[in-house]
């Protein structure tokens, strides 16, 4: 499969998966309050930063890897099935102190439901990498279609029913038992409990930058909903997630399909057609562009309409950040367009870096524009983050493709 036939079906998936993220939002929006949904943040953020700290990278370097991926498959499974534990235990046990960072006891319950989701991920057969490894996004659109279209289903029926913030869990775990199940019923290459230490060897030796850059890039994208949950409160956490993903995150899809598809597409060009790569690189970021400014515009312009339409006038005062997110998804693309070529290079460690640097610019601004601006002020550091990281990141790119 071709590059713009792999941008076409990996696009259609992220269309249909914002589709019906934005059908959720809307319908949950109208049930459940801001506070509700800000007790569900902080149970993602616990899970997202856990899965992020134990990240094994299997994904990058099986993608990496030229040959078939069997040898490695038994002993990936096994080690997703124990990081799924691990995951599980490590929210059950520290579930008091989380509650007690946020100062919220009623975060507690949702915490110990959400521990079920790792556990039951953690059983998915690996081999569904091979979709991207072997350019097979017709297959991978078929397979994260009917998942993601279980959990909002899901999620919307608990919300209706259940009417608090449970149901969008309820919803994460039908989805993870039924990508469990589709995972094993439609690839044919099956794993089995076995377990190799050269081949963990390989796999943590080349995901440990992967690992790293995981890390760093969750502390980037989620470190300002840490600091807004503890400072603000769990309802201003709420507005702030929400206003978040209606601006920023329609641009950020655009611009993940085309990193997606262009990651194994330079992964096979690196030894084979070196010259195309600036090229191909250069089309890539300028096409990314052209789709997502009008976007950004659309929603900068027009922010109060957006809120109305999607979320409700109880959810007005997430206008004011919605704009200013609005500019950081622009911004963002242009400073993560340089990783899929990185990676590519397998210069994890690059990634890293560039990352790392983005949190500096994050952490350094975050404090003081949350006293002087409240939500606004978040949204702004969140800019300054992603402005830091795009000289170095050109740089890498300009190094990259000379060599």
């Amino acid at each position: 499969m071709d590059i713009k036939k792999g941008i076409i079906w990996t696009g259609s998936l992220r269309i249909v998966t914002r589709g019906l993220t934005i059908f959720k939002t809307i319908i949950l929006a109208r049930l459940l309050t801001p506070f509700q949904f800000g007790i569900f943040g902080i149970a993602s953020l616990v899970l997202g930063l856990l899965e992020m700290i134990t990240e094994t990278g299997v994904n990058v370097v099986l993608i990496q890897e030229k040959d078939k991926i069997d040898k490695y498959l038994n002993t990936g499974w096994v080690v997703s099935i124990v990081r799924g534990i691990m995951i599980s235990l490590f929210i059950i046990i520290f579930t008091p102190l989380i509650t007690s960072f946020f100062s919220s006891p009623y975060s507690k319950n949702i915490l110990y439901l959400i521990s079920i989701i790792p556990f039951i991920r953690g059983f998915v057969n690996p081999a569904i990498i091979n979709y991207q490894k072997d350019l097979k996004f017709d297959n991978e659109f078929k397979f994260r279609s009917i998942v993601i279209a279980f959990e909002v289903f899901a999620t919307v029926v608990f919300g209706i029913i259940l009417r608090n913030e449970n149901a969008f869990v309820w919803g994460l775990i039908v989805s993870a038992v039924v990508e469990v199940i589709l995972s094993f019923t439609l690839i044919k290459l099956k794993p089995k409990f076995e377990f190799n230490i050269e081949r963990l060897k390989f796999i943590i030796s080349g995901g440990r930058w992967v690992t790293g850059a995981k890390i760093f890039d969750y502390l980037f994208s989620h470190g300002d909903d840490i600091v807004v949950g503890k400072l603000l409160g769990t309802y201003s956490l709420g507005i702030y997630q929400q206003a978040y993903r209606i601006s920023s995150l329609p641009i950020i899809e655009v611009s993940e399909t085309f990193q997606k598809v262009t990651f194994p597409t330079y992964s096979k060009m690196i030894d084979d057609n070196k010259e195309g790569l600036q090229k191909t690189y250069s089309k890539t970021l300028i096409a990314t562009l052209f789709l997502i400014v009008p976007i950004g515009l659309i929603l900068f312009i027009f922010p109060t309409q957006v809120v109305l339409l999607l979320l409700g006038s109880n959810w007005l005062t997430a206008v004011p950040v919605l704009k200013v997110l609005a500019i950081f998804g622009v911004i963002k693309t242009i400073a993560n367009s340089a990783f899929p070529l990185l990676l590519a290079k397998k210069r994890q460690d690059v990634v890293m870096l560039l990352t790392f640097v983005g949190i500096l610019g994050l952490a350094i601004s975050i404090f003081p524009l949350i006293s002087l601006y409240g939500l606004v002020g978040a949204g702004i550091s969140t800019i300054i983050g992603s402005l830091v990281m795009i000289p170095l990141a050109f740089y890498w790119i300009r190094k990259m493709t000379n060599d």
